[in-house]
């Protein structure tokens, strides 16, 4: 049991190892894989021992075979060979004897397989160790080869440096060569280029000669960027040489052609008109001064381009195209100057007499000239506008030398603003801005034209200022105010009167009746609607400084500049107001100081209204010295004569330096606020003289009664004489209720009699509702005001209640109903011009009724007490005056809308 035991245990084993032996070359999950070079290897080796000769078959490995079938077999040879003795088997120690021997030969028979094992294992290490000799000597071999491998390489790759080293020399030599052969050929051109250039038969417009110039600039550029190379001055010099015979064949060649056409327009064949004759066709005049320029701008273009595109890396062709430039400008001006001077001529012969179109019609005649030479000129060149600009100036300084005589000695304003307007207007904004290349010299002509003209524009202006305003003498026409406004009235009373028809004695003066009432109406109707503003607001009944004033201004804005405008209208109203001022004094001396004052009032607005639109500062500053510092740094010192000479800090010499320095000041003045401060005291005046004149004598009692009161209360308020002081006027003869009752009397019978007329001529002058509500409202406050001071008066000087009643003195709620009512009667009054008045009026929104509504509910004491302020009244009439004509059209009379003015009744 123990053998069969060991040997399932050894067959066990064996087993494993059979398996461990097949996984080691597992295709999954090899537990000893071999590499390529090891497979590689192992097939060589079997390769050999194939060669080497044909081995026995292996016998099959304990492994291979099973064990039981082993023991199985090894039982049944066991059995099947072993034999008894042919004697057989006598005793037992026979038996025994044979019985050993079995057993020896089955314990030998067992172990069979084993040995037979054991010698394949052996011949299997035999046949390795031969395999491994043979490897052996294949690596010997191997590394030989390797030897000899490399041996080979380095011969190789050391023929392989040499192979290229000596074509890099090749190359860098052959590169070399082509170097200096491209750098010869620099120096060698040059024979070759001097033989071309002397050839009679090379045209300066063939291809050939523009080859020429491209190798002579190409070899002059090489030369100059290597001037170290041996013979570049000697090769410069002559490469010069040759672009100086090509440069005077280009120049001859143009010279020639330009000549050609010069000669050609001077003096035509006998088919073509003259100069003096083609200037009157201007067909045949384009034909004759740029017909044959035409013909030869296409020979000198082609030329003109090989130049131009070398001159801006040549100063050779700059110079070149430029000289080419000057003569073909020269050779027009030749041409062109007689043509022009003599255009002008006629123009002015033509327009003699008339500035303006003069003005027109020459620098208009100069625009298409510049137009015509600047397209021409480009016909020959591309470049080249200073120099164009600077022969175009030439030719319009033809136009300045023949206009500037006639500038210096025109005296009117209209022809120099009208002069100021073509040019700055009509051809430098208009002509000059949609082609300002080619009318550029034609601009600085125009702007130093118009320079002039502006000066001797602001020089008239100055004169004029002088002479028609500030010197200005009214006739008695001019001051006939308020007749001429109550003229103009009646007039428009009278043309809204239907004309009466008459009868004709036929049928054609019954048509042309007809036809010349119809004539005569709408002539009317127009009128009429023209007349639609105030008498006064028309602009022939302007007075004629302010007239004068605005039509100068006016005339100034467009046509000067703003800081120059501002000067001259800064001066121009002050003059205007001071003559406005001097006209309403005259006025105020021959009528009255209510018409002179409203006259005044009148023109002012007109003024402020009319200077509105201008967009600038009248604001102007002046610069003066202040030398009052002098004066006391003098009196100083004179008083410090002993320290003149002092060497401490008090010396007087040195204090009269330091503060007698004297002092620069700048002064605003604004002219719109000058008139704005004339408008406020012109007011304020007015508001005085109304007052006085319809409550003049409550105003003089009011005054002596506060005087005697004055002159009676004590300077201590709480001295016991204080209330015997109030029966002093109450005790006055003149101050009893008699007479204070005749004084109320008498100020509102004024008020009856002269609020009408008041109110009348302020319609007349001013012509506005809005305007005149605003004047009269502090004239009503004054005199309600006035009342109400009365009766305090009387109130707090021992007035009785008897006395009170004796004088009948209205409270001020009464006195607004005798005004409004007063206002009434007055509105009444003026019915007969209500319709002329609402043709006038323009700017009237507020109707009678209105008015009258708004004077009737000032009841209110504490309101009425207070007294208006002029500036409130001035600053109100910003936009009151009646509409008058803008400044741009102040030689027309415009028509303004009419608004309906509803009766007072």
């Amino acid at each position: 049991m123990d053998d069969v035991e060991r040997i399932q245990s050894e067959n066990e084993n064996l087993r494993k190892i059979r398996n461990r032996l097949m996984q080691w070359e597992s295709k999954t999950d090899p537990l000893a894989a071999l590499s390529v070079q090891q497979e590689e290897h192992l097939d060589v080796l079997t390769n050999l021992w194939r060669d080497s000769g044909p081995s026995a078959p292996a016998p099959a490995t304990p492994s291979q075979a099973d064990p039981t079938d082993s023991k199985a077999a090894a039982s049944s040879q066991s059995g099947d060979d072993i034999k008894l003795p042919a004697e057989g088997l006598q005793n037992t120690n026979e038996f025994l004897l044979w019985f050993a021997d079995v057993s020896a030969e089955i314990e030998q028979r067992g172990d069979a397989d084993y040995h037979k094992y054991l010698q394949q294992l052996e011949q299997r290490k035999a046949e390795c160790s031969h395999m491994l000799d043979q490897i052996a000597g294949a690596m010997e071999r191997l590394g030989a080869l390797c030897d000899e491998y490399d041996f080979v390489s380095q011969k190789t790759s050391a023929l392989n440096t040499a192979s290229e080293q000596l074509i890099e020399e090749q190359e860098r030599l052959q590169e070399l060569s082509h170097e200096i052969q491209r750098r010869l050929h620099y120096f060698s051109q040059v024979e070759l280029l001097n033989q071309r250039l002397q050839s009679p038969t090379l045209s300066v417009a063939s291809e050939a000669f523009r080859e020429c110039l491209n190798k002579i600039d190409e070899c002059l550029n090489y030369i100059e960027e290597n001037p170290k190379f041996k013979d570049a001055a000697a090769y410069n010099v002559k490469y010069r040489q040759c672009l100086a015979k090509a440069s005077g064949l280009v120049r001859n060649y143009v010279t020639s052609v330009i000549n050609q056409a010069t000669e050609a327009t001077l003096h035509p064949k006998n088919n073509v008109p003259d100069a003096a004759a083609a200037l009157k066709a201007p067909d045949a005049a384009f034909a004759l001064y740029y017909g044959k320029y035409q013909t030869a701008a296409a020979k000198v273009k082609r030329v003109a381009q090989l130049i131009e595109s070398r001159s801006e890396h040549s100063l050779d062709y700059a110079q070149l195209m430029t000289d080419l430039q000057q003569h073909y400008l020269a050779q027009r001006a030749s041409v062109m100057s007689p043509a022009v001077n003599l255009s002008i001529q006629n123009v002015k012969v033509a327009h003699k007499g008339d500035h303006c179109s003069l003005t027109r019609s020459a620098c208009a005649f100069l625009v298409h000239v510049c137009q015509d030479e600047q397209r021409l000129f480009y016909q020959f060149f591309s470049t080249g506008a200073p120099h164009l600009t600077v022969y175009l100036e030439g030719l319009c300084t033809i136009l300045y030398d023949t206009m500037r005589p006639f500038i210096i000695h025109i005296n009117h304003l209209e022809t120099l603003a009208e002069i100021c307007s073509i040019l700055r207007i009509e051809m430098l904004e208009e002509h000059v801005q949609q082609n300002p290349v080619a009318l550029e010299a034609f601009a600085t002509i125009a702007h130093q034209l118009l320079q002039d003209v502006q000066e001797r524009l602001v020089f008239r202006a100055h004169l004029y200022l002088q002479s028609d305003i500030q010197n200005f003498n009214p006739s008695s026409g001019d001051l006939a105010y308020p007749e001429k406004l109550e003229m103009m009235e009646s007039i428009a009373l009278s043309l809204q009167e239907p004309a009466p028809l008459r009868r004709s004695d036929s049928r054609n003066s019954m048509i042309s009746s007809v036809s010349s009432a119809v004539e005569t109406e709408s002539v009317a109707t127009a009128y009429t609607v023209k007349q639609m503003n105030s008498p006064a607001d028309l602009h022939g009944m302007w007075y004629p400084t302010v007239r004068r004033t605005l039509v100068c201004l006016s005339r100034l804005y467009r046509c000067v500049d703003r800081p120059i405008f501002q000067g001259l209208s800064q001066e121009a109203l002050k003059l205007c107001i001071q003559s406005v001022s001097h006209a309403a004094g005259k006025i105020s001396a021959n009528k009255t100081a209510i018409d002179g004052e409203l006259f005044e009032i009148k023109h002012l607005l007109i003024l402020r209204e009319q200077i509105a639109p201008f967009r600038v500062d009248f604001t102007v500053k002046e610069t003066s010295l202040d030398f009052s510092k002098v004066k006391t740094a003098a009196f100083g010192l004179l008083q410090k004569r002993k320290q003149l000479f002092s060497m401490g800090s008090n010396n007087a010499l040195l204090e009269f330096l330091l503060e007698g320095t004297p002092q620069i000041k700048e002064h605003l003045l604004d002219s719109r606020k000058e008139v704005d401060r004339q408008l406020k005291s012109v007011c304020e005046r007015y508001i005085k003289d109304a007052v006085h004149m319809l409550v003049g004598p409550l105003i003089t009692f009011l005054d002596k009664a506060q005087s005697l009161l004055a002159q009676s209360t004590p300077a201590t308020p709480q001295s016991p004489e204080s209330t015997k002081a109030s029966y002093v006027l109450r005790q006055s003869p003149w101050a009893s209720p008699q007479q204070i009752s005749s004084i109320i009397q008498e100020t509102q019978r004024l008020i009856k009699a002269k609020l009408a007329v008041l109110q009348r001529s302020m319609q007349l002058y001013l012509s506005n509702r809005d305007t005149e509500f605003i004047i009269f409202r502090p004239i009503r406050n004054n005199i309600i005001q006035s009342f109400v001071k009365l009766e305090q008066l009387l109130t707090t000087n021992g007035y009785s209640t008897d006395d009170m009643i004796i004088t009948s003195c209205p409270s001020a709620e009464q006195v607004s109903i005798l005004l409004s009512s007063a206002s009434i009667l007055a509105a009444e009054g003026v019915a007969s011009f209500a319709a002329a008045a609402r043709k006038i009026s323009t700017s009237s929104s507020v109707d009678g009724s209105t008015v009258g509504r708004k004077l009737s509910t000032m009841s209110n004491k504490s309101e009425l007490v207070e007294q208006p302020k002029a500036e409130e009244v001035a600053g109100q009439m910003e936009v009151v005056p009646a509409e008058v004509p803008p400044p741009a059209k102040i030689e027309e009379e415009q028509v303004a809308e009419t608004q309906t003015q509803a009766n007072s009744e």
